[in-house]
């Protein structure tokens, strides 16, 4: 057998999750990550030691001068991401980031185009679209099992980690948002935001969403950093079945509900329309989802984009849609929650 030339990448940011995406990409058959950059000599130094062989640098330019990077990984706080990856774009250097891909949404569209325009692979840490709980709704979904896509709401809480540079909405909504994007399979219209500051000033440690679909379909999100529960749901609702997906279960983590509203179709005057509606409560069912690690699956695929020129589930285009999105919430944040027009 053929062994293939490994993919060879560096990584920016090894701070608490980049330190997870050093673990799995360093996994990976066929891959080599050269370089590691960070500005604390502390975690440079630590890294050293457990990676025999990786390079490290508080230099971000050793990246992208190197000329045997195929790949650049930035897990840098979100600030950073846009600046960051347009470097690495420009520097011919296929790039995965970490969600939101941008502040802006003119800073994403100056990254797809420059992309594109360079037939680099753009790639965001939408993890969700990677985890099996999450692929096995979506493929019953569209598969018709769960019927037409009413709405969906999600619950993403927990007491910490607390940012001081993004507010929980940013934070912790781009995996709800892309979820949503996929799940609901419309063009959002409208996003609506509240959410209150107790820590920080200006930085919203609570946050509520909703997004607003064509069609009628639409997407409520709660976010926090600062509650007594550690909550990682998504409820998804359709006209023949419902499904939860609950991430913090350890095993059972999708339910499908044979549960809905059947209507008797002609029946226009409330009186009759009322006693033609049918309450149906059927069986619950758990199905067995074979687990793997969603962020290894999330890598091995920004590997084999590369290698392959395809393009990833998680693409330029999907980051965009989720950062348009941020944006409006974040001006509807600033407005007491005024519905704002994408």
């Amino acid at each position: 057998m053929t062994q293939s030339t490994p993919i060879r990448i560096g990584q920016v940011g090894i701070g608490y999750w980049g330190r997870n995406l050093l673990r799995n990409f360093w996994g990976l058959p066929d891959v080599q990550v050269v370089q590691a950059c960070d500005q604390q000599a502390e975690v440079l130094a630590g890294v050293a030691r457990q990676y025999p062989g990786l390079t490290t640098t508080h230099r971000f330019d050793d990246l992208l001068e190197n000329p045997d990077l195929q790949g650049i990984v930035i897990a840098t706080e979100t600030p950073q991401h846009f600046a960051l990856a347009e470097a690495a774009l420009r520097a011919g250097k296929h790039v995965f980031v970490e969600k939101p891909m941008a502040q802006t949404n003119a800073q994403a569209e100056r990254l797809v185009a420059l992309a594109e325009a360079q037939d680099l692979r753009l790639m965001v840490g939408h993890l969700l679209l990677y985890h099996p709980a999450f692929t096995y709704v979506d493929d019953l979904i569209h598969s018709g099992a769960l019927g037409e896509i009413y709405y969906l709401y999600s619950m993403r809480v927990n007491l910490g980690i607390i940012r001081q540079r993004e507010n929980a909405l940013e934070s912790l909504a781009p995996h709800d948002l892309s979820v949503a994007l996929q799940f609901l399979d419309a063009k959002p219209l409208a996003v609506s935001a509240q959410g209150q500051a107790y820590l920080q000033e200006g930085i919203e440690d609570v946050a509520f969403a909703t997004v607003f679909f064509e069609g009628g379909k639409l997407a409520h999100l709660h976010t926090s950093w600062l509650d007594p529960h550690k909550i990682r749901k998504v409820t998804v609702v359709g006209n023949k079945k419902m499904a939860v997906i609950d991430d913090v279960e350890s095993i059972e983590k999708v339910r499908l509900y044979d549960k809905g509203v059947t209507l008797k179709p002609g029946e226009q005057h409330y009186a009759a329309y009322a006693e033609a509606m049918t309450i149906r409560s059927g069986d619950i069912n758990i199905p067995k989802i074979d687990m793997k690690e969603p962020l290894r699956l999330e890598c091995a695929h920004f590997i084999d984009c590369i290698r392959t020129g395809a393009t990833p589930r998680s693409d330029g285009r999907n980051g965009r849609s989720v950062v348009r999105m941020l944006e409006a919430a974040h001006r509807s944040l600033a407005n007491k929650g005024v519905a704002v027009e994408l």
